[in-house]
């Protein structure tokens, strides 16, 4: 079996560079990167299955760090519902990425096939709106404001295995009677600082492909600052329909490689 370097080697510098503009440029528009990233990795072999975590949050920490700076500054959430929510899943991203760098592999393809599978149904079922639209409120109280802490930590999480926090995120403010604008500050806001807390244990296991890493940051800033200052937003119901697609189609390519490595496995 060829070495994760030796795999990615394969393909261009330049074409992961626009793998990193591209999902980081749709990620600021909402439509989130790891998923996306997570379905041209795999479907491109470019790194091996179980540094697929670790690649995605080493390479999107920086890009997704600069889209929260931006979201929080123009989009004003009640402080007490925006610092708690984001805080809680900071601490579920330190002991989800504790967890998901230390699997062995078979268990890290079965939860990507998992989490893809999850958020794709998330946004098929954003898209054809059975979430609520959500109220006017920027800002949570009582059980509602325990519950969005509770849910969000557990969101922080299952995001270090590669699920994404945008589609979940987004189900949870709208839920909660939340205006759905508040749950980009919230969800990128979050994913600022889990991903730079996820990365710091996968750079400490070794677990992700530097190279890829390296390219996804890069391409990933002018993405960032094009779509955030330049697009600012887009048409995307055609692109979330592709993306439920290809989502599912990589959650099965993903479990039946878990049965493959099973059946090499000795017994």
């Amino acid at each position: 079996m060829p070495s994760s370097t030796d795999t990615t080697e394969r393909f261009h510098f330049g074409s992961l560079l626009g793998l990193g503009f591209v999902t980081d440029f749709l990620d600021t528009l909402g439509v989130g990167s790891f998923a996306t990233t997570s379905t041209v990795l795999k479907l491109g072999s470019i790194v091996e299955d179980d540094e697929i975590p670790g690649t995605l949050n080493v390479g999107h920490a920086i890009p997704t760090f600069m889209e929260g700076v931006i979201f929080i500054t123009v989009i004003q959430v009640v402080p007490l519902t925006l610092l708690s929510m984001i805080g809680a899943s900071v601490i579920g991203a330190w002991f989800g990425a504790g967890i998901v760098s230390g699997l062995p592999k078979r268990k890290i393809q079965i939860g990507l096939a998992i989490a893809l599978f999850i958020t794709a149904v998330f946004i098929l079922l954003r898209q054809i709106n059975v979430f609520p639209p959500g109220g006017d409120a920027l800002g949570l109280t009582g059980i509602a404001l325990v519950v969005g802490v509770f849910v969000n930590g557990w969101i922080g999480a299952f995001t270090t295995l590669g699920i994404g926090n945008y589609a979940p995120c987004m189900a949870l403010v709208s839920l909660l009677g939340m205006n759905p604008v508040a749950a980009f500050p919230i969800m990128m806001g979050s994913a600022a600082l889990i991903l730079p807390v996820a990365a710091t244990r996968f750079i400490k296991s070794g677990r992700f492909n530097r190279r890829t890493a390296l390219a996804l940051t890069i391409g990933g800033i002018p993405g960032v600052l094009i779509a955030a200052y330049i697009v600012k937003s887009l048409p995307l119901a055609a692109v979330n329909w592709l993306v439920v697609v290809v989502l599912v189609y990589t959650s099965i390519l993903m479990w039946r490689s878990a049965q493959t490595e099973a059946a090499e496995q000795p017994e």
